[in-house]
């Protein structure tokens, strides 16, 4: 984790859900495959939150062996294209005519400053949203509260249910909001196809002073 989420996450580690949370975790890792694997659970943290420039939010990790390695939407270079990011690089194409990551690992938009966050932050193995109401949405929440209060001129990307959920929490005087349908094959043409998103927040960025992102 970059030192400068220190002062926020040594304050939230220390609170008694988080302390529930914890011990939630310590059992379900050791009993069970959870997925990412630990060292990589925190790893949307390692974003240097100085530089954090676009909050996109998903919902879990991936529960498939070898897929979840702590980014949302993104996979490790050795992992075949998800169908949710297949959707993304449709509507990156749509509007910039191709996209510049040439697999499903996402790094190169962390590098840039995307924070790429799920709203829970681990899965049981084959069982999607299995760790939901443990207590990873309390965290998530105050993870948005403190993004809104500390930065200036983020862009929040809110795809779905669970990430529009966050609105309220954002001051959007200050931000960039972003909303639309899941890219999931069940939902992306109710909404997240020409949603323009990635243009959009590249025009916001641009009007601010901030280097666009190259998706």
């Amino acid at each position: 984790m970059h030192e400068s989420w220190k002062p926020f996450l040594e304050s939230e580690f220390a609170k008694p859900y988080f302390v529930e949370l914890s011990k939630f975790l310590h059992l379900a890792y050791e009993t069970g495959k959870v997925f990412p694997a630990k060292p990589q659970v925190f790893r949307a943290f390692t974003t240097d939150l100085g530089q954090v420039k676009v909050v996109i939010l998903g919902q879990d990790p991936y529960h498939t062996p070898g897929a979840a390695h702590g980014l949302a939407f993104s996979v490790p270079n050795s992992q075949p294209v998800p169908p949710s990011l297949v959707n993304i690089y449709k509507e990156i194409d749509s509007e910039y005519g191709q996209h510049a990551n040439p697999t499903g690992n996402l790094a190169p938009w962390q590098s840039q400053g995307v924070l790429l966050l799920n709203n829970v932050l681990t899965v049981e193995a084959h069982k999607a949203g299995s760790h939901r109401g443990k207590g990873w949405e309390i965290f998530t929440e105050a993870t948005v509260r403190y993004l809104n209060e500390q930065c200036n001129h983020l862009v929040f990307i809110l795809w779905g249910r669970d990430a529009r959920s966050k609105k309220p929490l954002i001051d959007t005087n200050k931000h960039l909001v972003l909303e639309s349908a899941h890219p999931s094959p069940l939902s992306a043409h109710n909404g997240f196809f020409g949603n323009g998103h990635f243009r959009k927040a590249n025009e916001f960025l641009k009007s601010h002073g901030l280097t666009e992102i190259t998706w």
